[in-house]
């Protein structure tokens, strides 16, 4: 079912999604902190806001998932099953593209026949043990299971970052912002809820001024994933694997929602992946629930 469409809002009931994960290697915030701390907390916010239509799946039936043109592959970063579940999806959906929330436009351009065919040449290429993600272990399965896929890079790079921090997205973003919803605010409780979601990600430890930059980063990682997907699949025709965070495949307000937007008549289905059971269904068309990643408690590093 496709929503009606207020800015970054769906008519629809829904609740907030969290922000995005403030990773160890890439915050919200324009720089990038420690990472490892925080994948735990992020996962533990994704869910806890209201009710949504989805169904709870197993790791088997990712082997035949509903038909869609795009599939919004969630995670939680640092979690090695879920990674193997997306390399599940990915070589049972055969895309002709995979674009990848860690990767630049410029980084995925260096994925070639030459670099592709194992760990350690394309994750040098990419210079992976630099950007602060999880270990790259992880995620090279994932381009495996799809070794003729078209590869595209919808990173937000950090000055594009720091930018929406403090102008409009418009600066960051370029062209087609107002087809993905980027030239109008959100609406005032929206703002207000986003805002309360990003200060209780950061452990309530940040000074009120910067929580509306924080949305606003969150606002354009959607729309650079949305943007990314659709010329991944006009280039390739489909279809097309998206990996990224849960928080960004949420259908009230993330990566769904700009989709909607901007091309209503691709058929989507957004995978979310949690790490607790929700105690209701959560905004995601398919979710899988997964153990948790032994992690620290990520707010220690505010004390």
């Amino acid at each position: 079912m496709r929503s009606v469409v207020f800015g970054d809002k769906a008519s629809a009931p829904g609740s907030h999604p969290p922000p995005h994960p403030v990773r160890p290697g890439g915050a919200v915030c324009a720089g990038r902190t420690d990472k490892a701390h925080w994948f735990g907390l992020i996962a533990t916010l994704l869910w806890s806001a209201g009710p949504g239509q989805a169904s709870e799946i197993s790791s088997a039936e990712l082997d035949r998932l509903p038909q869609a043109q795009v599939y919004l592959l969630g995670e939680v970063h640092d979690n090695p099953v879920h990674h193997e579940n997306q390399a599940r999806a990915v070589a049972a959906l055969e895309p002709t593209a995979l674009v990848f929330e860690m990767l630049t436009p410029e980084q995925a351009a260096r994925v070639t026949p030459e670099t592709r065919p194992d760990a350690d040449t394309l994750g040098e290429a990419l210079e992976w043990d630099a950007s602060g993600w999880p270990d790259f272990a992880m995620y090279f399965p994932i381009f495996e299971a799809a070794p003729d896929a078209g590869i595209f890079g919808a990173a937000v790079p950090r000055e594009a970052a720091r930018a929406a921090m403090e102008r409009p997205l418009s600066e960051s973003f370029g062209a087609d912002t107002a087809r993905f919803g980027l030239d109008q605010p959100l609406l005032e409780a929206d703002q207000q809820d986003r805002e309360a979601t990003q200060a209780a990600a950061h452990c309530d430890m940040l000074p009120d001024e910067m929580l509306p930059g924080m949305v606003a980063i969150q606002r354009l990682r959607d729309a650079m994933l949305a943007r990314a997907a659709l010329e991944a699949l006009e280039a390739t025709g489909g279809p097309v694997a998206v990996i990224t965070g849960t928080g960004h495949v949420r259908t009230d307000q993330g990566v769904p929602l700009k989709l909607s937007r901007a091309a209503p008549a691709v058929d989507v289905l957004a995978l979310g992946q949690l790490e607790a059971a929700p105690d209701d269904a959560p905004p995601f068309d398919l979710w899988i629930v997964t153990d948790p990643v032994d992690r620290p408690d990520p707010c220690e590093a505010f004390r």
